[in-house]
């Protein structure tokens, strides 16, 4: 089954027998919170979830957004009506980071049919709701593993062995600036693969074979295993899911450079060169 889902199949799918659970996980870099936006208009029956306080623990040691507590998102998700026999489909505001953090969230927590609407709310041409639904609870269960998740060990040790994306834009990679964390640069053995480019203008992903033409390019294609960080591990979501997108599967470094770079023993690359 494709990650992603175009407008006119979730409209079909909605009018089916088992519609699927609508996820609103509107979200920007430091801000303006989604809710307010949520409540403004959302794709009828969505639920809203918040990136910072559901998809995500206190920051700290871990990172900017640190994997949440497995049992309260599990209780978030069951509020929101998930269930482990119905399909998902998350939406943010079109740029698709806050969306693909719920997906990969999901997935690794052992959901098996959870989707993106490609282009998010901007490609949506339906009528908006400012109703705040109420759905029955579900009985979603995480069970955690279902996909690849590395920590800063693991991550320095695939950079060496396998094939380390990096998904920040191409400036932060090669340490030129760094408006969020403590230092610029990469882990060493780290490849640049910014990832705003592997989606068209309208925040659409590229087709399949382009993304696997793209990947390819970096080496996925030859690398034993692939794996991809960012700034906090929500950009490095969009670029695992492109990457299933592609046919290649892919950790993700969930700590990602806001972890790494908190501890001053870490080494840190600069420069364009992964070393």
């Amino acid at each position: 089954m494709k990650p992603i889902i175009s407008v006119s199949e979730l409209v079909s799918e909605s009018a089916g027998a088992t519609p699927p659970v609508l996820l609103d996980v509107r979200w920007t870099l430091g801000g303006p919170p989604g809710r307010p936006e949520y409540e403004a208009g959302h794709l009828p029956g969505a639920v809203y979830v918040d990136l910072d306080a559901d998809l995500a623990g206190p920051p700290g040691s871990g990172g900017r957004h640190p994997l949440p507590d497995v049992a309260a998102f599990g209780a978030v998700m069951r509020r929101a009506g998930v269930s482990a026999g119905r399909p998902v489909v998350v939406y943010d505001g079109g740029l698709g980071w806050g969306a693909a953090r719920a997906w990969w969230l999901l997935r690794w927590a052992g959901h098996p049919d959870v989707r993106v609407l490609d282009g998010g709310l901007a490609a949506w041409t339906g009528e908006l709701s400012k109703d705040t639904p109420a759905p029955e609870p579900g009985d979603f269960t995480p069970e955690p593993g279902a996909l690849g998740l590395l920590d800063a060990d693991a991550a320095a040790s695939l950079a060496r062995s396998g094939l380390l994306l990096d998904a920040r834009a191409g400036e932060r990679y090669r340490g030129e600036v760094e408006p969020i964390d403590r230092i610029g640069g990469h882990i060493p053995g780290a490849v640049s693969a910014p990832t705003t480019e592997n989606v068209a203008a309208d925040g659409r992903f590229l087709p399949a074979d382009a993304l696997r033409a793209r990947f390819a390019a970096l080496g996925a294609a030859e690398a034993p295993e692939v794996a991809v960080y960012c700034g906090s591990g929500v950009s490095g979501a969009h670029e695992v899911l492109a990457l299933e997108i592609a046919g290649f599967p892919a950790a993700l470094y969930a700590g990602s450079w806001s972890e790494w770079s908190s501890d001053p023993a870490r080494p840190v690359a600069t420069g364009p060169d992964p070393q």
